[in-house]
This record gives C-alpha cells, sequence and structure tokens, in this order.
C-alpha cells in the first residue's frame, strides 16, 4: 500500500537513533545528511577499515543512474519498479526516467522508518505526466509488492525491476533467488532485471563488514560475483555482462575505471 505521510511521521517518532541503520549510514558515505551520530560513527570505523567503500557508495548510484538511463532512452521503459529504494540522494530513478521520458511511472519500495518519512520528496513527479509512488512494503514479501505495484504501475508494458545493494540483507542465498525470481515471473516478456550487490573479493571487506554486523545493526551478506550472477538465471544479460558496476557501461573506458566491491548487472526478461 502507499504510505501516508501521517503514517510516516507517526514510525519516525519511534525510530531507535542510537543504533546505525545501513540505509542511514549509507546516506552519510554519499555525502547526504539524513543520518544521526550513531550511523556516522558506524561509518567511520567501517572506513578506517576498508576506505573503498564510500567509492563504492558512490558507484552505486552511478549504476543507477547509467542503468535507468539506457532503459529509458535506448529500451523504451516506462515502467520501474525500485525495491529497496533507501533515502533519496543524488540524481533518483524518478528523475533520471522522467528527464528522459516525462510520462515515466516509478514505484519506490522501502520499510524503514526514516525512508517512509522522506515519501513526500520521493512524490514529488518532476513532470505532469509522470507518476512517482510509494510503497511501505518488505523485500521478504515479493508477492505483496506486486499487488501494490499493480495499483501504479502498467502491467501490460515492460517493467524495470531494480534490487540495488539491498538483496545482501538476506542471510539465506536461496531465499535471494526466491524474491527476484517471483517478482520477475509477475512482470512482462520484455522487462529488466537491474542487480547489484556488494561482493567479498576484499580482504578488508570482510572484516570492515564483520565489525559493522557486530554493532547491532542489521547483518549484511557479501557474496560473490557467481551468486550475484545466479540471480539473473533464465534472463539475457546485457553487454558487458556481470562486473563490477564501476564498469558497467562507463562514460569513460571501461579499463581506465577502477573496480569497486560490488557486482551488477542489466538485463532482459524473453
Amino acid at each position: 500500500m502507499t504510505q501516508d505521510p501521517a503514517t510516516a511521521d507517526r514510525r519516525a517518532n519511534k525510530l531507535d537513533t542510537g543504533v546505525p541503520h545501513s540505509a542511514r549510514i549509507w546516506n552519510y558515505w554519499m555525502g547526504g545528511k539524513d543520518n544521526f551520530a550513531a550511523d556516522r560513527a558506524a561509518g567511520d570505523a567501517y572506513i578506517a577499515q576498508f576506505p573503498g567503500i564510500v567509492p563504492l557508495a558512490k558507484q552505486s548510484r552511478r549504476f543507477l543512474i547509467r542503468a535507468v538511463r539506457h532503459l529509458a532512452a535506448d529500451a523504451g521503459v516506462r515502467n520501474f519498479l525500485d525495491i529497496g529504494t533507501g533515502l533519496p540522494t543524488m540524481e533518483n530513478t524518478h528523475q533520471v526516467a522522467q528527464r528522459i521520458a516525462p510520462e515515466s511511472r516509478i514505484v519506490y519500495v522501502d520499510n524503514d522508518p526514516m525512508v517512509l518519512t522522506h515519501a513526500r520528496v520521493l512524490l514529488t513527479n518532476t513532470t505532469a505526466e509522470g507518476v512517482t509512488g510509494y510503497v511501505d512494503g518488505d523485500f521478504h514479501d515479493p508477492d505483496q509488492i506486486v499487488a501494490d505495484a499493480r495499483n501504479i504501475l502498467n502491467f501490460t508494458q515492460p517493467i524495470a525491476v531494480m534490487f540495488m545493494g539491498v538483496l545482501g540483507h538476506v542471510a539465506d542465498y536461496d531465499e535471494v533467488r526466491s524474491i527476484v525470481s517471483r517478482v520477475m515471473a509477475a512482470v512482462p516478456a520484455g522487462s529488466y532485471l537491474v542487480l547489484w550487490d556488494s561482493t567479498n573479493t576484499s580482504e578488508g571487506f570482510d572484516a570492515a563488514q564483520q565489525g559493522y554486523d557486530d554493532t547491532g545493526a542489521v547483518p549484511y551478506v557479501l557474496r560473490s560475483p557467481e551468486q550475484i550472477r545466479g540471480c539473473f538465471e533464465g534472463l539475457e544479460i546485457l553487454d558487458p555482462g556481470v562486473v563490477s558496476i564501476s564498469r558497467w557501461r562507463p562514460e569513460a573506458d571501461a579499463a581506465e575505471v577502477a573496480p569497486v566491491d560490488g557486482y551488477g548487472a542489466v538485463a532482459r526478461k524473453p
């Protein structure tokens, strides 16, 4: 269901600002202001062990921008389902898509109280023709997300399903595969999956993540590039394949772009 702003405010009042939260820490790493002292402390401790987290955070948004731009401009996609969107920062999905195709329809999905208080920002269309909605939902319940998204998106047309660095919060890999496959089964042929997650491709990253998990925050599982690839089973993966997200169709020559410890791809449902 679409989140009522008053309900979001009531939920925000119940926030425990003394416990770090991944969405707010990520916002801090990206230079945002929607975070608390506990988030900044946890973020700084993480950086001390793994400085590469900051470029990863920034490259994750650049990957989103490039992927949405391609789908809107080159693939003709006009419906976007951004699951686990996090806090608004830099350019968001609706801004990129509606700048290219003003009639684009976007649904953001999250269940974090602080994120929900920012729903009214995300709900502001950049065009008169476009539609931007927000669903209070948990990706552990993909069937409900799809049911709510049907109220806003056109399921007779291709839909871009987006999981941007969030499925590491699902401990069981088989459940990750199930979540992705259930959403993709619900969208029509010609739809796309845009997915990336942080990877266990650096010892420093592994150590920093373990320290972060020990703070009491929601744990995050670093997976292998091969496991990321497994999320695209049955789909047609676009060039350049499953790669470090900084090297997915970058503005510069890919060989000149430093890789980050996050892998992803864009794939089409046949």
